[in-house]
């Protein structure tokens, strides 16, 4: 769960700590207060996208710093080299003004992407998008998937989904106009004839390049040897000779000085390596032997290299013996392309058969999972106040050819009516903001049972609900609280009263700036919030003493349920 927030200078929000708790936990303030800043930051913190406008003005930088217990991301941790400390996570994230950021958990430097994927782990966010994404049928399956947990079906499905994408490209490929593939052949032919006179062999360029360099520089080079050569063998007073000659007078002497025999000992050692060193310098002089034909031809077949790899743009030789092979291949398809347009075609047909085969067995996991999904969402809705709803998963066969696209072969689609006597239809033509709040919500409810995600985040989800209606959506964000935490932003007096803990988000002026602050209430300042919930300012014994009564109310019914 999320045990701290940490948020400094982040839009009007100066610094602020809040410590949340175990259940529901609610925030509350007046409209513009910057409720939503705080789930802002907790967005921010988890990986979600941030830009400079996140700075308070006048700030460098912001922070947006929170304590999670690790239990739920314990692999991650091992993945990524991070050790847990006391059984939990420091996660910090900072944006400077001009765009920059960085993340650290526990200390140690990590990528935003890597902060997305451990936020995924610890907390699941649920915003306003939410209800507009519910509205996209094009997302109707993804959710029935989530539910239906089809994923070794649909999994089986992609892999033979793609094997037919694949052959499909391959003849796509293939077939063309017989202009185009003229005109390609006559390309092809070219470029692998000139290609292959130039008889290309990995590694030669490298070669070339050195032996040019030593003809380029061949009378220095035999210059030096000569004079190597002289120095250490081939004169009176050369290396060798002195050595020997100084190896002369020590063996007079050696016998009677220990210090003289072991020099005598190295100089014959030194001896030694003179003449093999003299001996190597006389191979290298005898393998000097350069002609201006041999350099003419190296620097020939080097300039013909390059400008096979400029014309083509290739880096080296093997790269022009890469595109030759290719260049070939694709020739030889152009010159039997029937043929291998029929292996093709013979292919397509044994990999559509795949794809059906998956498909069905996608299908059938969809059926039985659509029937129980909305059984569970009507009684989840019913429970929200909604006694009337009909909530319907429509599947379809999908009837473009072939029959099956990226995600099986079926359409999805959510229908539901809200009054008794009317037939489904499609919920963005029948759902007010209200009822759509509480479908999603009702939705979240259900997928959310088996949910790992500790941490559960609805911001305003309680949007076009109110009466009753809000006092159902309370009672089932605090059922969900008895499971897991959750944090919500609320205008509503029936969810504040649910709250297991209540904050209050105010704003105020000082000196010309802006600040807000997030302070934890105690019964009484919450009694307060309540109050002023139900009638605004004009808050009166009789809207304190309701809002005791809804406190007592609500405390009553959660002692109910356990």
């Amino acid at each position: 769960m999320l045990r701290s927030l940490h948020i400094e200078n982040i839009a009007v929000v100066e610094r602020a700590d809040v410590q949340f708790r175990e259940g529901l936990n609610v925030l509350t303030g007046e409209t513009g207060a910057g409720k939503s800043i705080v789930i802002d930051a907790l967005y921010a913190v988890t990986g979600g996208r941030t830009s400079r406008e996140l700075v308070r003005s006048g700030a460098d930088r912001c922070l947006a710093a929170a304590v999670f217990d690790a239990d739920a991301a314990v692999a991650w941790c091992e993945a990524n080299g991070v050790e847990p400390e006391d059984g939990v996570l420091v996660v910090q994230r900072t944006v400077t003004a001009d765009g920059r950021g960085a993340c650290r958990v526990n200390g140690v430097p990590v990528a935003a992407s890597q902060l997305r994927t451990l936020g995924a782990l610890l907390v699941d966010i649920h915003g306003q998008n939410d209800g507009r994404q519910l509205l996209d049928e094009g997302r109707h399956i993804d959710y029935l998937d989530a539910f239906a947990a089809d994923g070794k079906e649909l999994a089986a499905y992609k892999t033979a989904y793609e094997a037919y994408l694949a052959n499909e490209r391959e003849i796509e490929r293939l077939t063309m106009d017989d202009d185009s593939s003229r005109r390609l052949a006559e390309s092809l032919t070219y470029r692998v004839q000139e290609l292959e006179k130039a008889a290309l062999k990995a590694g030669e360029e490298a070669e070339l390049e050195d032996r040019s360099a030593l003809l380029r520089n061949g009378e220095k080079l035999r210059e030096a040897a000569e004079g190597a050569f002289t120095a250490l063998y081939g004169d009176e007073q050369s290396a060798v000779d002195l050595t020997g000659s100084a190896r002369g007078w020590l063996s007079r002497a050696k016998g009677w000085s220990q210090g003289l025999a072991e020099a005598d000992k190295l100089l014959s050692e030194a001896e030694a390596l003179l003449q093999d060193a003299a001996e190597h310098v006389r191979d290298v002089q005898d393998s000097l032997d350069f002609s201006p034909e041999e350099f003419d031809r190296v620097e020939g077949r080097l300039a013909l290299l390059r400008r096979l790899e400029k014309k083509f743009n290739c880096a080296d030789e093997a790269e022009l013996i890469a595109l030759y092979d290719e260049s070939a291949r694709r020739l030889a398809e152009i010159e039997y392309g029937d043929e291998a347009l029929e292996r093709l075609y013979e292919k397509r047909a044994a990999l559509e058969k795949d794809c059906r085969t998956a498909a069905e067995k996608l299908t059938r996991a969809r059926q039985k999972a659509a029937q129980e999904l909305a059984k569970r969402v009507v009684q989840e809705l019913k429970d929200l106040s909604m006694p009337s709803v009909r909530f319907v998963t429509d599947m379809q066969p999908l009837t473009a050819k072939p029959g099956f696209g990226p995600k099986g072969a079926d359409e999805v689609r959510f229908l539901m009516s809200a009054n008794a006597g009317e037939e489904p239809g499609r919920i963005a033509k029948i759902a007010s903001g209200g009822e759509l709040s509480r479908i999603m919500l009702a939705l979240k409810t259900v997928f959310g049972r088996n949910d790992p995600v500790p941490t559960a985040v609805f911001d305003e989800i309680d949007t076009g609900v109110s009466g009753v209606a809000a006092s159902r959506v309370g009672e089932k964000l605090a059922l969900t609280g008895m499971h897991r935490q959750v944090l919500c932003v609320s205008h509503l007096p029936q969810i504040a009263a649910m709250a297991d803990s209540q904050y209050l988000i105010e704003k105020s002026e000082r000196d010309g700036r802006t600040y807000t602050t997030v302070t934890e209430l105690d019964r009484a300042g919450r009694r307060r919030e309540i109050a002023r919930l139900t009638g605004g300012d004009n808050i009166t014994e009789t809207t304190t003493a309701s809002a005791e009564e809804q406190l007592n109310a609500a405390d009553a019914w959660k002692q109910k349920q356990h």
